[in-house]
C-alpha cells in the first residue's frame, strides 16, 4: 500500500470552513477513486494559521496516477484552494504502508 501526502496551511479564522471544503472536494473525490483504501486528514491549529497534512491511502502507483495523473508528485488543487490556501504547494510525497490502516 501508498500512502500520499500533502500539506497545506491557511490563516487561523479560515481552518473550520477549510475543512469542510476540504472534505467536500478533494476527500470525496479521492474516497470515490478505485484503489483508494482510505483518506486521514490532519489538523493543527497554532497562533495564526491552521496546517493540515492529508493522507490518502492507495492499492499502487498505478492507482494513485488514475486521480493524480501521469506526474503523481504534482498537487492536485481546486478551484477555491487559491481563496483559502497561504501558499499552493507544488508537490506531494509518497510512502509505502507497513502495517494496517484503519
Amino acid at each position: 500500500m501508498i500512502a500520499r501526502l500533502w500539506h497545506g496551511a491557511v490563516a487561523r479564522g479560515k481552518g473550520d470552513a477549510y475543512l469542510a471544503y476540504l472534505q467536500a472536494t478533494g476527500e470525496a473525490e479521492v474516497r470515490r477513486t478505485p484503489g483508494n483504501r482510505g483518506v486521514h486528514i490532519l489538523r493543527r491549529d497554532s497562533a495564526d494559521r491552521t496546517d493540515f497534512v492529508f493522507i490518502s491511502y492507495w492499492e499502487s502507483l498505478d492507482r494513485i496516477r488514475r486521480f493524480a495523473g501521469d506526474d503523481i508528485e504534482v498537487a492536485r488543487y481546486y478551484p477555491e484552494d487559491r481563496e483559502y490556501l497561504l501558499e499552493l504547494e507544488p508537490t506531494v510525497t509518497h510512502y509505502e504502508v507497513f502495517g494496517d490502516v484503519k
